[in-house]
């Protein structure tokens, strides 16, 4: 099979989920055989833009018609089998949509957050889970300035929400859900179902699983409020203040609270703060940890973490909210803590040390739950049957002719 990926790469000093995520699955398929090409743009490559430029970014992300020619003239020179389209923001727009229609190549597309319902992707603002713009127009997102916390720059997103949605909805043959939790929130949208699967994201083995009990509790992502930092953080002090767990805490990541981490962490035996790690640092971290800890306060439409710890035969302490409800069994695999609850917290990882053999009974429970639904032999099968289905439906289309909203339309909305 010849498959385009498309995507636009978050930037290079803050670990990105997505990024992982498109990279291993183009080795996944390069490996199985499958012709794999790649067209993408960096947010990196914005700051040697000229002023103008830069000025000019905002105004691409409803609609990049430069894209769209570029992109319609490659399909049409190499035409693969099926594009794949994973995240448009900031520099490559929904036109990439119109160019696949342009060129009649089928498109698939992984929705890795809630974008398509929410301006900045989240389902929070303030700390808090929030669906004001679910189902409505993203007026609401821009007077409250969800993204960036700024009302200047929710706009642009905001119009190509809103100018783009059926676009998106008719362009696009199956649409890949990262957890069910997420298929229910955009199907609640109005997002037609019957092109929604749940598709979750594999991990690649990492060889290795853990061995004894473990030497610390791991925090591993993005130093972010809507990813429970701060909260953590609080719940912590009150493990300390009780005597603690008898193993530290290391947080490992960036973002935008790094510094308020690391005043935090400063001179405390109980905590270690060690920045950015390096993939084979992150597998040496989770391989070596009691359990890992992911509180986000937002909806998580996956959350990773927690299946790089499966793999490693680790359980979780998570938030019971969002796809971390499918992920964690509570009492088997991890433990679910009430979400934005401090105390609900501290108690679960007090719980998750307390009892060494439970927790190595835990650690598995997730192995044997990664091996059944989250290796690479999992995730290539329902890869490559979700480009098959889109082949076939587009295929279907052409000889029936294609009367979709929508499709092959010359301008963005």
């Amino acid at each position: 099979m010849h498959v385009l990926v498309v995507h636009n790469r978050y930037a290079s000093a803050q670990p990105s989920g997505e990024n992982k995520v498109v990279d291993q699955e183009t080795a996944l398929l390069r490996e199985a055989g499958h012709r794999v090409e790649l067209f993408e743009r960096r947010s990196d490559d914005i700051a040697a833009r000229s002023l103008p430029g830069k000025v000019a970014v905002p105004l691409l992300v409803p609609w990049n018609p430069a894209v769209r020619k570029e992109l319609a003239a490659r399909l049409r020179a190499e035409r693969p089998d099926v594009v794949h389209v994973h995240n448009v923001f900031p520099l490559l727009s929904p036109a990439v949509l119109a160019a696949c229609s342009d060129a009649g190549v089928p498109a698939v597309a992984t929705l890795h957050n809630y974008t398509q319902v929410c301006p900045p992707g989240t389902l929070q603002r303030d700390g808090r889970p929030c669906t004001e713009c679910v189902g409505s127009t993203p007026l609401p997102a821009v007077r409250h300035g969800c993204y960036r916390n700024s009302r200047l720059a929710t706009v642009p997103l905001a119009v190509g929400l809103a100018v783009n949605r059926r676009r998106w909805w008719s362009g696009v043959e199956r649409f890949f859900c990262i957890s069910a939790a997420q298929r229910d929130v955009l199907v609640r949208s109005g997002m037609p179902s019957q092109r929604l699967a749940v598709k979750h994201n594999f991990v690649p083995d990492p060889g290795g699983c853990r061995t004894g009990a473990g030497e610390h509790l791991l925090y591993l992502g993005r130093l972010a409020e809507a990813k429970g930092v701060r909260l953590l953080m609080a719940a912590w002090d009150e493990i300390a203040a009780g005597g603690g767990v008898g193993v530290p805490l290391v947080i490992a990541g960036t973002g935008p609270l790094e510094r308020e981490v690391t005043a935090w962490a400063a001179g405390r035996d109980d905590v270690r703060y060690v920045g950015l790690y390096d993939p084979a640092q992150c597998r040496q971290a989770v391989e070596r940890s009691v359990a890992v800890v992911a509180p986000s306060t937002w909806l998580e439409a996956f959350g990773l973490v927690v299946v790089e710890a499966m793999a490693a035969g680790v359980p979780t302490v998570a938030a019971g909210h969002g796809a971390f409800v499918e992920l964690v069994e509570d009492g088997v695999t991890g433990l679910l803590h009430r979400p934005g609850e401090a105390a609900s917290l501290a108690s679960c990882l007090r719980r998750i040390t307390a009892d060494p053999a439970r927790n190595r009974e835990m650690g598995q429970a997730a192995r044997r739950r990664y091996e059944q639904d989250f290796s690479p032999a999992v995730g290539l099968e329902r890869l490559v049957e979700g480009y098959r289905t889109a082949i076939a439906g587009r295929s279907a289309l052409a000889r029936g002719g294609d009367t979709r909203a929508g499709r092959g339309d010359g301008d963005s909305t």
